[in-house]
């Protein structure tokens, strides 16, 4: 008995961490203990991918080339996208979401800039030929696991 024990103890905590580990392969980002679930509203179809993108809490910052922390990508869902990335640790951060419908990796934009894809930012800020303040998209994640919901605007 003691030498089924010695062997089926550290088996057993092996197969609890591998669990673990498997539950938060549905994250994207860099592995931490603290995630951001993100519901992505209003995709207009399966098509493509949905672009997350982390910023830190630093406005010049916030959608400057180089300047995100990370851009996750899943594949799209119609209707609702769930989307879930990895923080570096609890804080204020910013989000920014587009419908990447024809899978190039970047938003295409129209002759005059703007994007001709879906897109969205944390906080939901009203967005009307030109990007939000900065002010308007910060979100305070207090908790670990934390729900935001990001509604896309499409052209």
């Amino acid at each position: 008995m003691k030498h089924l024990l010695r062997y089926a103890l550290p088996a057993i905590a092996l197969l609890i961490a591998d669990g673990a580990a498997a539950q938060d392969s549905s994250c994207t980002g860099h592995d931490s203990p603290y995630r951001l679930h993100v519901d992505v509203e209003g995709v207009q179809s399966s098509k493509g991918l949905i672009a997350v993108t982390l910023y830190p809490d630093i406005s010049s910052k916030f959608l400057a080339h180089h300047g995100s922390l990370y851009v996750g990508r899943v594949p799209a869902k119609m209707g609702t996208t769930e989307v879930c990335i990895h923080l570096p640790s609890l804080g204020t951060y910013a989000v920014a979401v587009y419908h990447d419908a024809n899978s190039n990796r970047h938003i295409d934009r129209t002759a005059i800039g703007l994007p001709a894809e879906g897109f969205g930012f944390s906080n939901n800020p009203h967005v009307f030929l030109g990007m939000p303040a900065w002010h308007s998209v910060r979100l305070a994640v207090r908790e670990n696991d934390m729900h935001t919901t990001i509604k896309l605007h499409y052209p």
